[in-house]
């Protein structure tokens, strides 16, 4: 009889010590698992990027951008396809860079070029020189290509290197450029209102002033 209270003694004793610890065990394990299953939202957020950054630069953009049409031959899609003079004759804003160009024989000389960049004065970029001035120019041949090849860089260029550039244009001349974002200006005047616009041989930053080039 003693021998079997003693054993009965032994077995609650056992059972006292194993309990605790079994429910120790199960509380551990549930903390851990709640701490695992609180952090997971809290590393979500720092996956996704602020929607500025998903912006690229690979589109054309600026203010004037939005009166190119949506299709046709001076859409982007459109004027893409086509040399860069070509391109340029079907955008109604650029009429008088057109007329410019063909006076001083350079047609041939931009659509055969290869990988060129192009800042393009709009119809009111010419508009802001004198009249007898901006005849004078149109009637003078020399002079008239010197101006134009001056708003020609030898290489396509993307936003990014206008940051804080500097450029040799055709006419042998030095060009700056700066800016950040979807704002740059050339020259410290002219401002780009159009830019990154692909053509089937160059890249064309169309500007609202006419860059001279410096004596």
């Amino acid at each position: 009889m003693n021998s079997r209270l003693f054993r009965r003694a032994a077995v609650a004793v056992s059972a006292a010590v194993v309990l605790p610890l079994a429910l120790t065990a199960c509380s551990s394990d549930g903390s851990s698992k709640d701490s695992a299953a609180g952090s997971a939202p809290s590393t979500a957020p720092s996956a996704s990027k602020p929607a500025g950054d998903s912006m690229t630069m690979n589109e054309p953009f600026g203010p004037a951008c939005s009166s190119v049409p949506k299709q046709g031959a001076g859409s982007f899609d459109g004027m893409a396809k086509d040399p860069v003079a070509t391109a340029a004759s079907n955008n109604e804003e650029l009429s008088t860079l057109v007329a410019a160009v063909k006076a001083a024989g350079l047609v041939d000389t931009l659509n055969t070029a290869q990988n060129i960049t192009v800042f393009a004065p709009t119809n009111a970029a010419f508009a802001k020189i004198p009249k007898a001035d901006l005849d004078a120019l149109l009637a003078n041949k020399a002079e008239l290509t010197k101006v134009l090849t001056y708003h020609v860089v030898g290489k396509r260029l993307t936003p990014k290197q206008l940051a804080n550039g500097s450029f040799e244009t055709l006419e042998k001349g030095e060009l700056t450029t700066a800016g950040s974002g979807v704002s740059y200006t050339v020259n410290d005047s002219a401002k780009v209102v159009c830019g990154n616009v692909p053509t089937a041989n160059a890249t064309v930053y169309i500007i609202d002033s006419v860059l001279m080039p410096p004596k």
